[in-house]
C-alpha cells in the first residue's frame, strides 16, 4: 500500500514538473525581453531576421549582430516598446515586447521633487541615474573626481 502511494506520488510530481516547465517556456514566450536600465542584454534572434524596428528608440536601443543571429538591447529609459523583426523580402519573421525594468541592486531616493540614486551589492553607495537631481549629481561627480585623482599615479 504504501508503495503505491509513493509511485502515485511520483507520478504526480513528475506530471506537474513536466507541465509547470510547458507552462513556464510559453510564459518567457509571452513576456518578451526584459533589461535592466542602463544594461545590455545578448538575445538570439529569429531564423531569416535581417531588418529591425523598434517602437520606441528613448525606451531601448537594439543592435544587430548579423555575423550570428544575436542581437545587444540596451535599456535606455524605464516603459516598455516593441521590437518588429523583418526578413530580407520586407515579411515580418518576428516580434517582441521589450520591457524595460529597474535594477534589483539599485535603490532610488525621493527627497520631496529631489531625486538620488545609490547602487547596493550588498551595501549601498551613491550613483548616478539620468533621473537625478542636478545638485547630487553634482555632489557624486566631484567625488569620484576626487577619488580618480587621489588613485592616479604621481607625475615626476
Amino acid at each position: 500500500m504504501r508503495s503505491t502511494r509513493f509511485h502515485g506520488f511520483l507520478a504526480l510530481f513528475i506530471g506537474a514538473t513536466i507541465t509547470a516547465g510547458g507552462a513556464t517556456a510559453r510564459d518567457v514566450e509571452r513576456r518578451g525581453v526584459f533589461v535592466d536600465i542602463d544594461r545590455a542584454r545578448v538575445v538570439r534572434m529569429p531564423e531569416g531576421a535581417q531588418t529591425l524596428i523598434v517602437g520606441n528608440p528613448l525606451i531601448a536601443d537594439v543592435t544587430m549582430l548579423k555575423a550570428n543571429r544575436l542581437m545587444v538591447v540596451t535599456g535606455k529609459s524605464f516603459g516598455s516598446t516593441n521590437l518588429i523583426l523583418l526578413d530580407p523580402t520586407g515579411n515580418q519573421v518576428g516580434e517582441e515586447i521589450i520591457t524595460v525594468t529597474q535594477p534589483m541592486d539599485k535603490l532610488v531616493v525621493l527627497r520631496g521633487p529631489r531625486r538620488e540614486s545609490y547602487a547596493c551589492s550588498p551595501d549601498c553607495a551613491p550613483a548616478i541615474d539620468l533621473a537625478d537631481d542636478k545638485d547630487y549629481t553634482a555632489r557624486v561627480l566631484e567625488s569620484v573626481k576626487q577619488h580618480e585623482g587621489a588613485s592616479a599615479p604621481t607625475k615626476r
